[in-house]
Order: C-alpha cells, then structure tokens, then sequence
C-alpha cells in the first residue's frame, strides 16, 4: 500500500478513467474477426489472451477507484472542519455544499430581488415601505416586507463566505491529506 496525497490521488482516478475508456476501446475491435483471417496478436498470444488481459487490466483499474474513493471518503469523514463557527466534518461539508449550498443561495437571491422589486413597485405608487419586523404597521396602503433585508443580506454575505472558505480550505487539506491507496 502506498500513500498519496487526496489531490494525487483524485488527479490518479481521472488518470485511470480515462485509461479504462481507452482500453475499453481497444477491447471492442479484437472482439470478433473473420475466420479467414490470421489473428494480428497471434504472437502475443491471441485475441482471445489479449482480451481477457485486456478486461483483466481494466476490473483491476476499477477496484482501484474504488479503494481510492473509499479512502478519500474515510479520510473526509476523520476530517472535522470549522467555517464561520459550525463545524462538520468534511464530508459532511462536501454534501453540506453539492446539495444545499446551490439550492439555499438560489433561494436567497430570489428573495432578495423580489423584495428589491416589490420595493420599487412601492416606491412608484407611492407606498411607503415597512418590515414587519420592525414592529406594528398603522398606516393602511403601505407595503409590508416580512423580512428583514438587513438580515437577508447578511445571510447572502454569510454564505459566500462559507463556499468561498471551504473552497479555500478543501484545496488546502486535499494537497496536505495523506491516504493509504
């Protein structure tokens, strides 16, 4: 068993990726031939060895992504990291960011631009603009915004923050990271 670095080793499973689709390839055109025809890896043992090496070669690569990833996973479940005050372990914070982070900064952008035109809406009829949050409404005509856009904002400002850091952070404890492949 060797050791690697994460980054090594996610830069090896892109390397064998692309070496089983190439074999792969090569596999399919020794798959059949005219019986007429001699064998072109006749001394090498025939087509036959050659695709049974060749497949051989290929499961062999799999099972090495396979350990490779699981290794990578373990190591990201070990790894606890703390950005802006929450900690998690890295794995949780790699799910935390493919199936949360899109969806949560998508909804506050909406957010924030419907209350900016509902604003404007306002401002064109002459409305004046309250939060609700500021406490009881009296006046009637008066549009209401029910949330606070300071806070909106700096929710916005927070969860760039946190995608920007843990960018930063998984580069960092990727290139550091040693995994046993």
């Amino acid at each position: 068993m060797a050791q690697t670095t994460i980054t090594e080793a996610l830069a090896d499973i892109k390397t064998s990726l692309a070496r089983i689709e190439k074999k792969r390839a090569v596999v399919s055109g020794f798959l059949g031939r005219d019986s007429r025809l001699r064998d072109p890896l006749e001394k090498e043992g025939g087509s036959q060895e050659f695709v049974r090496r060749e497949r051989q070669a290929i499961y062999d690569l799999e099972e090495k992504i396979v350990r490779t990833r699981t290794a990578i996973q373990q190591a990201n479940l070990a790894t606890m990291v703390t950005i802006e005050g929450e900690e998690r372990s890295l794995s949780a914070w790699l799910n935390w960011r493919r199936e949360v982070a899109g969806p949560r900064q998508k909804f506050l952008q909406t957010m924030a631009a419907q209350v900016a035109n509902l604003r404007q809406q306002a401002v064109r009829q002459g409305q004046q603009v309250k939060e609700s949050v500021d406490g009881p409404v009296t006046a009637t005509g008066d549009l209401i915004v029910s949330v606070s856009e300071a806070d909106l904002a700096a929710a916005v400002d927070k969860l760039e923050k946190v995608l920007g850091t843990l960018d930063g952070r998984l580069s960092l404890i990727n290139a550091t990271t040693t995994i046993d492949v």
